[in-house]
């Protein structure tokens, strides 16, 4: 795989008109925080969801992580390969319509099991999302424009997560138990799961508006083939291991605190402060979507502001930059005196954590052919969710039941988490500026299309 001819670049006027790609990444920021906020809204419903379906906490946490996590990133591999030679848009718009129903079979669960299978099935239509959106967006967008077009994108995240906690702050005391026919009686709780999955429907019927573009930056190997098996992908990855091992690893890292800080803020706040779950989750969602979206677009403007000052990696110094402020902001957050000058730095933890978002994004795809493009993003989002939705909420519970022994210490279980992987992250993400470098070069030559 590392002896290969360039392919014939498009020139760019083949991008076509910015006002469609636009509209392209519109779509495909409602169907991210359509998944985002039904993939999240579990968690301001854990009381009513436990005593419903008497369930025991462990049994909750295997239906918040293990149940989602695992499927969603298994299959995510063998899905970005149909997407690689594929149409990506009809396989994003099945899995849209896999996790919305999906969503509301979570309102219909009668017991653990029922519940599980459901968020199996979430699992399993989300993995189709990402890596095929990436993909699309490199072939709607030049490399000097694919950094914003990914932080837009990449909003879905915050405001996906933010909805979630506004809206199961709020659920028990506004949604009201109805009796549903051929069902019965249904619980506040489950009638959100139900009223959370119809907005996906309509994400649905719009990606269906969705024109596949032409797939552009195509690797042509020595014999003439653009096609590529998996064993390929892996050997293009391990010959230029120094940059994507550096990337996913420093991204990873990142996630293993943020996750884990995500999880875990409510209940900080519920037990120091002694803030109800309403409270929490309104500024907490508020501070998700405002301060979210505001990193994450301000981190795409500086990274075109670097590379049109010459610096090629600007996508990667981002990273870099960004993983470096968590540090003192994350360490400190919950080590504040009251709940306003904590949630203050969460504030500022959330904009820097969305700084990179976008740019980390973009890092991997302007370095990668496009028949590979959704299998490499495959594989960076099962090590980062793995390592961040998997094992970030569990190394903080580690401390907390493990080390110290104390329910209430959470808060300095959380500082410890950030101040062990945010400078693993910031050493990768240094370590990996020369071979990025390297990279970027080699596709240019390659199998980029010109910008």
């Amino acid at each position: 795989m590392s002896d290969f001819t360039p392919a014939t670049a498009a020139p760019e006027e083949e991008y076509g008109s910015p006002t469609y790609a636009w509209y392209v990444v519109t779509i495909l920021l409602f169907a991210y925080v359509t998944s985002f906020l039904d993939r999240t809204i579990l968690t301001l419903l854990v009381e009513p969801i436990r005593a419903s379906l008497n369930i025991s906490d462990l049994q909750l946490s295997l239906l918040h992580g293990f149940a989602f996590a695992v499927f969603y990133v298994a299959l995510g591999v063998p899905i970005a390969r149909y997407a690689d030679s594929n149409n990506r848009v009809r396989l994003i718009s099945a899995g849209v319509l896999v996790w919305s129903l999906m969503t509301a079979f979570c309102g219909l669960a009668r017991n653990f099991t029922h519940m599980f299978l459901a968020r199996v099935g979430v699992g399993i239509g989300e993995a189709t999302l990402s890596p095929a959106a990436y993909s699309i967006i490199s072939d709607y967008f030049p490399v000097e424009k694919r950094p914003r077009a990914f932080s837009v994108y990449q909003t879905g995240i915050y405001v996906g997560m933010g909805l979630a906690m506004i809206i199961g702050g709020y659920v028990i005391a506004v949604v009201p138990s109805v009796d549903m026919p051929f069902y019965g009686p249904m619980e506040p709780w489950q009638v959100v799961f139900l009223l959370v999955g119809l907005p996906g429907l309509l994400v649905f019927l719009l990606l269906r508006t969705i024109r596949e573009p032409q797939r552009k930056g195509m690797m042509v190997s020595a014999e003439g083939n653009t096609a590529v098996s998996f064993k390929e992908v892996l050997a293009f990855i391990g010959a230029r291991r120094g940059a994507y091992g550096c990337v996913i690893g420093g991204v990873a890292a990142k996630s293993l605190a943020f996750y884990g800080v995500a999880a875990w803020l409510p209940t900080y706040f519920m037990r120091t402060f002694g803030w109800d779950a309403q409270t929490i989750g309104l500024y907490y969602g508020l501070a998700s979507i405002i301060f979210g979206v505001i990193g994450i677009n301000t981190g795409s403007s500086v990274s075109v502001w670097l590379r049109n000052r010459g610096y090629s990696d600007a996508n990667l110094r981002i990273c870099l930059g960004a993983e470096a402020c968590l540090i003192p902001i994350g360490i400190l957050a919950s080590l504040m005196p009251t709940p306003e000058l904590s949630m203050l730095f969460y504030c500022g933890f959330i904009f820097f954590a969305s700084f990179s978002v976008g740019c980390q994004a973009a890092a991997l795809q302007e370095i990668t052919p496009n028949q590979l493009r959704a299998q490499v993003s495959a594989i960076y989002l099962f090590v980062t969710n793995m390592v961040g939705i998997g094992f970030g909420p569990t190394f903080i519970a580690f401390f907390t039941d493990v080390v110290f022994k104390n329910d209430a210490l959470v808060g300095y279980s959380m500082s410890i988490s950030v101040a062990f992987a945010c400078p693993i992250g910031v050493y990768l993400f240094w370590r990996g500026l020369k071979p990025y470098r390297a990279c970027l070069a080699l596709a240019k030559q390659n199998y980029a299309a010109p910008s």
